[in-house]
């Protein structure tokens, strides 16, 4: 029953500078006043691949099934989970030109840690005024810069 499951907030963000090459991703999990980050970095990345990490990273951070509002500035990994992603799957992970889906390996990873939950996703305009979205924007440049300074 969706109104027995906890209620989380999520937000994420990933990126590249430049795009490919080093990347960081970044994830808020909210639930009730408790607030989880969580981080990472990568060589040789895209900006796509880092949005799809942390969106990844933050349903497996999730110990149960909830009651997901999950926030992006990703219209990539949006419209790929709500609108491409059962096409893809019903296609044999081929695109509608018949073309390999890219990033194959993390959509199905994405899509294997959305079944528990119930998700509302929603996209948010980057770099505006949304405090969350600003944080996890600076959490991954952190992790990108960490990583090139090693």
């Amino acid at each position: 029953m969706a109104n027995s499951r906890p209620r989380v907030t999520i937000y994420t963000d990933g990126g590249c500078k430049p795009n490919p090459g080093p990347g960081g991703w970044a994830a808020l999990l909210i639930y009730n006043e408790h607030q989880k980050a969580l981080s990472g970095a990568e060589h040789g990345t895209t900006n796509n691949r880092m949005e799809l990490t942390a969106a990844c990273a933050a349903l497996e951070a999730l110990n149960r099934p909830c009651e997901v509002a999950f926030f992006t500035d990703s219209e990539y990994l949006k419209r790929g989970i709500t609108e491409w992603l059962p096409k893809w799957t019903r296609n044999g992970w081929r695109t509608a030109t018949k073309r390999p889906v890219l990033n194959q390996d993390l959509w199905q990873r994405l899509h294997a840690a959305a079944q528990p939950h119930e998700i509302t996703w929603h996209w948010v305009k980057g770099h505006s005024s949304d405090a969350y979205n600003q944080q996890v924007d600076r959490l991954a440049a952190e992790a990108r810069e960490k990583l090139t300074q090693t």
